[in-house]
């Protein structure tokens, strides 16, 4: 996969792609990175890259000729154009699995008031990262990269995906290491019985209580099948014990 970014600050990208998992991917040849910068393509004789809008408003907008003229330089048939705004649809992980199969993503991040409308007649997909406002698209596009990247073959092993949190529409079970006690808190047993149906049965009826707790609104995702159900009415009784 290859991931183009087009960017004011390509500077804010040198620890992200400098660091942990993607760093690995990008050693590997399993994902390649590249940052554009937007400004080298302006025609502007005093470099700028923004303007006031037109109809009056606070701010600046980013204008559309060095944008689309960085985009039309690296854009190719198998091109996947992404730009992050409040008017997107909300990013998660079912999005992310999908990106993952692209052979070709390019961002745009936006920055000050916004982006020229026009811009988004070339644009493929608007996301969302959440319902807050961030000063420019760059953190977006890192969030974006990072959980399509960890999905690619061979960044890290199928087994640790199948597990982790939204895989299957609920929160993961709670994890531990050494000590085995810690400021009076145990390990729980079962984990260090070895009995790999007990443990296995101990982690699901986890997640469900960790979702319960917290994400209830994920159980409308995906119905329980009939040893959930019988995990949570044990939940639910336990629960009511507890006051």
């Amino acid at each position: 996969m290859k991931i183009s970014i087009l960017t004011l600050f390509p500077e804010m990208y040198e620890g992200f792609l400098n660091t942990s998992i993607i760093k690995k991917a990008r050693l590997k040849d399993l994902v390649e990175i590249e940052c554009i910068d937007i400004r080298s393509f302006t025609t502007n004789k005093h470099n700028r890259v923004d303007d006031y809008p037109f109809g009056g408003g606070q701010g600046l907008v980013m204008a559309v000729q060095p944008v689309l003229d960085a985009l039309n330089s690296i854009k190719q048939a198998n091109s996947y154009t992404l730009i992050s705004s409040p008017k997107g649809t909300t990013f998660n992980q079912k999005k992310a699995r999908e990106l993952s199969l692209k052979d070709h993503i390019i961002f745009i991040c936006g920055h000050y008031e916004g982006i020229d409308d026009r811009i988004l007649n070339y644009v493929d997909e608007e996301i969302s990262i959440g319902d807050y406002i961030l000063t420019g698209g760059e953190l977006a596009s890192m969030v974006i990269s990072d959980a399509i990247v960890r999905l690619l073959d061979g960044v890290i092993k199928e087994a640790s995906h199948q597990d982790e949190s939204f895989e299957e529409h609920r929160l993961e079970y709670p994890q531990y290491t050494r000590p085995l006690i810690y400021d009076g808190i145990e390990v729980p047993d079962v984990l260090l019985s070895g009995h790999h149906e007990e443990i296995r049965k101990y982690r699901l009826k986890e997640s469900l209580r960790q979702t319960w707790h917290k994400r209830p609104d994920l159980f409308i995702k995906e119905p329980l099948n009939e040893e959930e159900t019988k995990m949570m009415i044990e939940i639910l009784k336990e629960e009511l014990k507890k006051g």
